[in-house]
């Protein structure tokens, strides 16, 4: 057995582990009994210290160390000089963490879920308060022990987004954020805002579901890979190759919730479902970056699922379902779950105003790693940044500073991801309309087949094989430009407000 069989023979061996975690997580989120946290906390932290053996073992560094001398990686396969690449960059990451820290920082985060869970119900930050501290210090600790050149916040930002770093992101949200804030209040300010008030009747929950379940299957979405449940925040998750698992949630008084909820996760979904079988067990099975994920759910929610064709196609099974859209015609129904407003939630915000609220979080955990704001303060910071950006202000932590998980999970450096995703996305529509001529059609037609196949041939099917900026100039024959995004708001938002 040659050295490249033997690294992915250990890499088979952790994917093991990783698929128990994956299923212990989905359990605690979606119904695990409040007692049972504290002791899946405590078996997560173990089984993370067992993979951190595992990938920092010296006999992986050997491995590491062989299959990296130029005769032996000159003579891998393209695919393989990738899973070596990535496997030394974990490698070296992770012989940088002590392995109690890892557990510990599993331990700390499995567990603070549920005081965030309790803050919120609570309306009380200061229920959360102690754990986040905790978890900002030991985040803290752990870019220092991984290291960086300029800014703390890369090192954390380069685990969801590979290659970018804090000074080109601020770069990238001052071209963008002068640009969307003139646009909102000229929508707001100067455009006709549409009717909405039957969007908020009281609406089924078993129907809801059967819509929920209807649409994955207009998407492809594999229910025999997989299946849809319910969490408090929802989220999409790879068990094992055959079984990526969808959550949404459902409001009686807003039938927006779960449908673009569930359309969103089904996105990062069918990506899931699409990587090439030959990466299994592979760091190559996975996304080729968070932004490059959400790119696959925005892309679904919002320019496919908030477009006027596809309800063109669809809106005839909603109006078969719920009795209060009877009397609502397609176009007052397009308008109205296109309404731009300045509001309080970000996974409620619209297309135009959502990158501003990430922004806004962006600004704030990068102020937090760098020690420049404390914890203690976040809920009236949090509030000036909306006063800032939105001109609104929460009326209460739980539609402010509380309203997402991310922080609970110790996730500092994937918000950007949401914003990124949002332009890479914007830019992969340009290509695809380019190489789809009947793209509108199709979708007029409830045919998604091209399209899907578009994305799995240029995307999905390459997994992490590349880096996300390559993989974006590879499909577009381009870097990041703003512009397609920007373009793409002003020509669908200045017909539905009649700028």
């Amino acid at each position: 057995m040659g050295y490249i069989e033997k690294l992915k023979e250990k890499l088979k061996d952790i994917s093991k582990y990783h698929q128990i975690m994956s299923l212990m997580h989905w359990d605690l989120e979606t119904g695990a009994p409040e007692r049972s946290f504290e002791y899946a906390s405590n078996t997560l932290g173990e089984l993370s210290g067992k993979i951190y053996r595992m990938e920092t073992s010296e006999e992986m560094g050997d491995l590491i160390n062989k299959l990296t001398q130029k005769n032996e990686y000159d003579n891998l396969s393209e695919n393989d000089k990738r899973i070596v690449d990535l496997v030394k960059k974990d490698y070296e990451r992770y012989r940088k963490l002590p392995e109690e820290f890892v557990k510990d920082l599993t331990k700390t985060t499995s567990n603070a879920q549920k005081y965030w869970v309790e803050a919120r119900k609570n309306n009380d930050f200061s229920i959360f308060q102690p754990y986040l501290e905790k978890i900002v210090k030991m985040s803290i600790q752990q870019a220092e022990y991984l290291g960086y050149d300029g800014n703390r916040y890369d090192a954390l930002l380069d685990m969801y987004e590979p290659g970018m770093k804090t000074k080109e992101l601020k770069g990238i949200i001052e071209d963008l954020k002068i640009r969307l804030v003139d646009f909102v209040n000229d929508l707001t300010e100067k455009g006709t805002k549409p009717e909405e008030d039957f969007l908020f009747e009281k609406y089924d929950l078993n129907k809801q579901k059967e819509i929920s379940i209807k649409v994955l299957e207009l998407m492809s979405y594999n229910f025999k890979a997989g299946r849809l449940d319910v969490a408090a925040h929802p989220f999409t998750i790879r068990i094992n190759p055959g079984d990526v698992r969808i959550t949404t949630r459902y409001q009686e008084k807003d039938i927006r919730d779960s449908f673009f909820s569930t359309v969103h996760e089904g996105g990062h979904a069918l990506y899931e479902q699409g990587i090439s079988n030959e990466f299994v067990d592979t760091p190559l099975y996975d996304g080729a970056s968070m932004g490059i994920h959400e790119s696959q759910s925005r892309f679904w929610e919002n320019i496919l699922g908030r477009s006027y064709d596809f309800w063109k196609y669809f809106y005839p099974e909603m109006q078969k379902t719920f009795d209060q859209l009877k009397d609502v015609s397609v176009e007052d129904f397009y308008k109205a779950i296109n309404i731009v407003e300045k509001s309080l939630i970000r996974v409620d915000a619209d297309e135009v105003t959502y990158n501003l609220h990430v922004m806004l979080r962006f600004e704030i955990e990068e102020a937090l790693i760098n020690e420049r704001i404390k914890v203690e303060d976040l809920p009236k910071i949090w509030n000036e940044k909306m006063k800032e950006y939105l001109d609104i202000v929460p009326e209460n932590d739980s539609v402010g500073v509380l309203q997402d998980v991310h922080w609970a999970h110790g996730s500092f450096g994937y918000f950007p991801s949401y914003m990124l995703g949002n332009l890479f996305s914007a830019q992969f529509y340009h290509k695809m309309k380019e190489e789809i001529p009947d793209y509108d059609k199709m979708i007029r037609r409830g045919d998604f087949s091209s399209i899907l196949n578009w994305l799995r041939s240029n995307i999905h099917k390459h997994g992490k094989k590349y880096e996300p900026n390559e993989l974006l100039r590879k499909v577009t024959g381009e870097k990041l430009n703003v512009d397609y995004f920007m373009d793409y708001l002003k020509e669908k938002y200045s017909k539905v407000y009649k700028l």
